[in-house]
């Protein structure tokens, strides 16, 4: 392992490629970041943004595949100047009932992604195209897979179990959770203690909450995908079972259900104009639907909010994280609106400015606004997960006398 830490952090979506190389030599200090875009369609975008968050290129191209996005990664980094990183690291959606902690990729590791692809059929394939891509560029590289499920993993059985037949649970049906990573970014910033009962809202296209206690995750809102929980930006969130047989019934497939319940729904489908939440907000001083879709996603998120506090039979602290929740004043104060009875104050100027800590002070429950880097988390994995396999392999060494 070469002693200069840069980490490259890879986050592959359905049609997209983040992508941020740290240097955690010194610091943890991001020296580049940026995305390749509308990958597969004939209309890509690859962008690039320097330490100083100053953009450096962005242009269209055609990116065919996962392959072609992380050789036009590795060729914008190249062209900034960036040497070859140390380590890869990538946020992995899925890890099944069986990865619960950041591995160092490996073959029966792949083996074992492919054989999850049922479970996470949109993302996976490409993550695991990425990972490979990146071993034909670089076969000596190490790589690591941090994912998105494991924080869950902790989550007593009964919260993960679905009432369904029990010899489901052995298909590996269950509730697994997702924004693991962001979840575990923000209890690792503010520190366990200080959260206390704290219930965690990651609010973006996709949304969901997290139940933590002392730093454990003892509920969320996502189940067996990350379809499920209350509405999203083109998610419905989740729906009464009767909802999709109905709709069998009326000629829907799978495929179809698909569409309708991850891509036409949510604050898209109520609206009928837009997914973005910033639109919303603008428009729906004169815009009826507008002002309805944005009034159910408060409305749902605060129910939720509930629920959560109640699992963890109080709350001390509210976080909103992620786009949403970083950037959207009025949403926080609709949310907290409904939730005196929790204890909760907003102060309209803090909320307003966005700042760190937007409850007044004499609010029972502490409500904050942190910004979310699961990039960040994944260098910090990859980097220990290569130190603690150097460490057991030279201990190894000294057992066998080969010193």
């Amino acid at each position: 392992m070469s002693g200069a830490w840069r980490v490259l952090c890879l986050n592959s979506g359905s049609s997209s490629l983040k992508f941020a190389l740290y240097d955690l030599n010194d610091g943890e200090a991001r020296l580049a970041s940026g995305a390749v875009e509308q990958i597969g369609t004939g209309s890509g975008r690859l962008w690039l943004r320097d330490a100083g968050d100053r953009l450096l290129e962005d242009s269209p191209g055609r990116f065919p595949g996962a392959r072609a996005a992380v050789q036009a990664a590795l060729g914008a980094l190249a062209a900034l100047g960036a040497a070859t990183p140390a380590a890869v690291g990538h946020r992995v959606v899925h890890g099944g009932p069986d990865h619960d902690a950041p591995e160092r990729v490996a073959p029966p590791l792949l083996a074992a992604l492919r054989r999850l692809v049922p479970l996470a059929p949109i993302h996976l394939p490409g993550a695991i195209e990425v990972i490979e891509a990146v071993a034909e560029r670089f076969p000596d590289l190490p790589q690591v897979a941090c994912f998105d499920t494991a924080f869950h993993r902790r989550m007593p059985e009964v919260a993960q179990r679905l009432p369904l037949p029990r010899a489901l649970w052995d298909l590996g049906l269950r509730r697994y959770g997702f924004h693991g990573l962001s979840y575990e970014y923000i209890v690792q910033s503010v520190g366990a203690a200080v959260l206390g009962r704290a219930v965690i809202a990651h609010l973006g296209n996709g949304a969901s909450l997290a139940a933590v206690r002392d730093g454990r995750p003892l509920d969320t809102t996502m189940g067996f995908t990350p379809s499920g929980g209350f509405m999203m930006g083109t998610r419905s969130g989740d729906l009464d079972p009767g909802v999709l047989l109905f709709l069998l019934g009326r000629g829907y497939d799978g495929a179809a259900l698909e569409r309708l319940v991850d891509h036409e729904s949510g604050l898209l489908g109520v609206s009928g104009m837009t997914s973005d939440m910033k639109t919303l907000l603008e428009q729906r001083a004169h815009e009826p639907l507008a002002a309805e879709a944005v009034e159910m996603f408060c409305y749902q998120l605060r129910k939720h909010v509930g629920m959560m506090a109640a699992v963890l039979g109080g709350l001390d602290t509210l976080v909103f994280t992620g786009g949403i929740g970083e950037r959207a004043a009025a949403v926080r104060w609709e949310v907290c609106r409904g939730l005196a009875h929790l204890g909760l104050r907003l102060d309209p100027g803090r909320n307003d400015a966005h700042q760190p800590v937007v409850s007044t002070s004499d609010s029972a429950c502490t409500v904050r606004v942190i910004p979310t880097d699961e990039d960040l988390l994944v260098a910090r994995h990859t980097r220990a997960v290569l130190e603690s396999s150097r460490g057991k392999s030279r201990a190894d060494v000294t057992r066998s006398g080969r010193t």
